[in-house]
């Protein structure tokens, strides 16, 4: 498949190739969608083995901006960008400006953010060559770490799940295992005690692991062991495809509900394998959408605000709710009633005949 295909079959809008090499950089910013609004989506760093890799993950994941974007229902379409190379070893201050004139050529159709291997002060960066950029300093205006609002957008949608299963939203009592104590994580584990819910976790970070046993009292297991563990919800919160072949048979679980991206390695056949094994599914587009309207607030023509991002984010819950009820409605799993929940939201803006982003974004382009 030649790469305009590979574009048209994903139903891409556009595709920029960003090159500079007095400053090392080789970058691509993928647009799938902006049927609802301008194309926001983080900035990833990352060593590709080759151009290719880098083109089918850009595609890949600015296509899963659009979904998440639309199932949360935020005036947003979606899109991406990586960076070729080491995050460790070849970011400069100069890469990310040269990166930002690259955004800025797109007058606002892409707008951009931190993601794997980028950080806040990277944004600082690129937001002294474009204003189509999110997550920088909170001194500047900016939203900061997004951690918190994930996390507590991710405690909504493991809440619907509960709901779903035992008929009430309660953590009390309940027993949740948090693979990963990073970021979010750490504040899920926190959130979860505070509901009086027993926690287990795992990390492979040994100075992680303490930090949430000493602060949130929670009960800590070996990484190779976190799938064993007899529990109410299974919530991933470290790298993606952790359910699998090897790993769904071992889990002793009533739902999965957790922040990492991707967290089936093969979504129908891994959401089969749950759904055989009677496991709730919170797909993870969905409850992982805090991150997402935590920087959708800065883009307020009031600044943000980090109360209404957590209350924008309490809405994760109805629709977590909403896609078990789409599920059960026309017999889909999980994963595919999710996609229908955004396409669904797609499809009524386009038959509307609106030419206008919403009212909340609108005035970015005054």
């Amino acid at each position: 498949m030649d790469l305009f295909e590979q574009v048209a079959d994903t139903g891409h809008e556009s595709l920029l190739f960003c090159n500079k090499p007095e400053v090392g950089l080789k970058a691509i910013i993928a647009i799938h969608s902006t049927t609802l609004g301008p194309a926001l989506g983080g900035c990833r760093m990352w060593p590709y083995a080759s151009l290719d890799d880098a083109v089918t993950d850009v595609l890949r994941l600015s296509r899963g901006m659009t979904y998440k974007a639309a199932a949360a229902g935020l005036d947003l379409g979606g899109g991406k960008a990586v960076i070729l190379g080491d995050p460790k070893s070849e970011k400069s201050e100069e890469l990310f400006r040269a990166f930002g004139r690259f955004v800025d050529l797109l007058g606002g159709r892409y707008i951009t953010a931190e993601d794997v291997g980028t950080s806040v002060p990277d944004m600082h960066h690129i937001q002294a060559e474009t204003r189509w950029v999110t997550g920088v300093p909170e001194d500047v205006g900016g939203s900061g770490d997004p951690s918190p609002v994930t996390a507590f957008g991710t405690l909504q949608g493991l809440k619907a799940a509960v709901h779903k299963i035992y008929g009430s939203a309660s953590l009390k009592g309940r027993s949740v295992s948090v693979q990963g104590l990073g970021n979010v994580g750490y504040h899920l584990a926190g959130y979860l005690a505070k509901e009086g819910a027993k926690v287990f976790g795992c990390d492979i970070d040994a100075d992680r692991r303490q930090r949430a046993a000493d602060e949130h009292g929670v009960e800590l297991v070996p990484v190779e062991s976190i799938f064993d563990i007899s529990c109410d919800v299974f919530a991933p919160c470290a790298l993606g495809a952790s359910l699998n072949d090897e790993t769904i048979p071992r889990l002793r679980c009533r739902a999965v509900a957790g922040a990492a991206n991707n967290q089936l390695a093969e979504e129908e056949r891994d959401g089969q394998a749950l759904a055989a094994r009677g496991i709730l599914y919170a797909p993870d587009y969905v409850i992982n959408a805090g991150g997402l309207i935590n920087v959708y607030n800065e883009l307020s023509e009031h600044g943000y605000h980090r109360q209404r991002a957590l209350r924008m984010a309490e809405a994760i819950y109805a629709n977590v709710s909403r896609v078990f009820q789409i599920a059960e409605r026309d017999g889909l799993l999980p994963a595919a009633a999710a996609a229908r929940l955004a396409e669904e939201r797609i499809a009524r803006v386009q038959a509307s005949g609106s030419r206008h982003w919403g009212r909340s974004v609108s005035h970015l382009f005054r």
